[in-house]
Order: structure tokens, then C-alpha cells, then sequence
């Protein structure tokens, strides 16, 4: 909920880890930061992408059915998040193209049966 206040649009966060990491919960409160509830933002994972309107538009991904590389271009993620988005990726590695010029990567990981361990990452290419 932090980073999602901070932003202003634009921003693209590309999420990894193994099932159950707590991506879509990382979400969830990404999505609160940007003004919109966190109880309707569930897993794409059968429509892909969600688009959530709030104080700016949460554009949510999820590329873990995704058979064949570069099979996320079909998705037109390139052309978001637009000035007035933010783009979020789960199962970010499965992209076969990284084209935003600055990305945060979050990889989440089980550190305990409750517990998980975030490493976030500014990257600009």
C-alpha cells in the first residue's frame, strides 16, 4: 500500500515466485495505495488482465498460463501502463520482452509458514 501511494502512473511492477509467494496479496495492497479495494482485486490467472479503476487505473496481469514465449505480446502489455496506470506482472519471467524503460521488481519467497520475504528493485535499462 506504501508504493501504490507513491506513484503517479506509469509504473510497471513485474512480481515472481512460486505458487502461494503472496503475489496477488502484494496486489491487493498495491491496489489499496492506488485507491481502490483490495477485495476486488483477485487472481487473473483465467482472463489474464484486470483493470482496476482507482486514483490511477491498476492494470493486473497473469502470465502463469502462458504456454508459448512471447505469447504476452498478444496481451499488448507493452502499450500499458499509459500515464494514468500502473501496470503490475505476476509470474513477471515468464515475459519474453521487458520494453518499459524502468521497472520494479518484486520477487517474493516462503521464509516460514507464514512468512514471506520481499526483495524490491528499481531497475531503469
Amino acid at each position: 500500500a506504501e508504493i501504490g501511494a507513491r506513484f503517479a502512473g506509469g509504473e510497471v511492477v513485474l512480481l515472481s515466485g512460486e505458487l502461494g509467494a503472496g503475489k496477488t496479496a502484494f496486489v491487493r495492497g498495491l491496489a489499496r495505495g492506488l485507491g481502490i479495494d483490495p477485495a476486488e482485486v483477485a487472481s487473473p490467472t483465467f482472463v489474464l488482465l484486470t483493470a482496476y479503476p482507482g486514483r490511477i487505473t491498476l492494470h493486473h496481469a497473469d502470465l502463469y498460463r502462458l504456454e508459448a514465449r512471447d505469447a504476452d505480446r498478444e496481451l499488448g502489455l507493452e502499450e500499458l501502463p499509459g500515464p494514468r496506470g500502473v501496470l503490475a506482472v505476476e509470474w513477471a519471467e515468464r515475459l519474453g520482452f521487458v520494453p518499459w524503460p524502468r521497472v520494479w521488481r518484486v520477487a517474493l519467497e516462503h521464509a516460514g509458514e507464514d512468512t514471506r520475504r520481499l526483495t524490491v528493485t528499481e531497475e531503469a535499462s
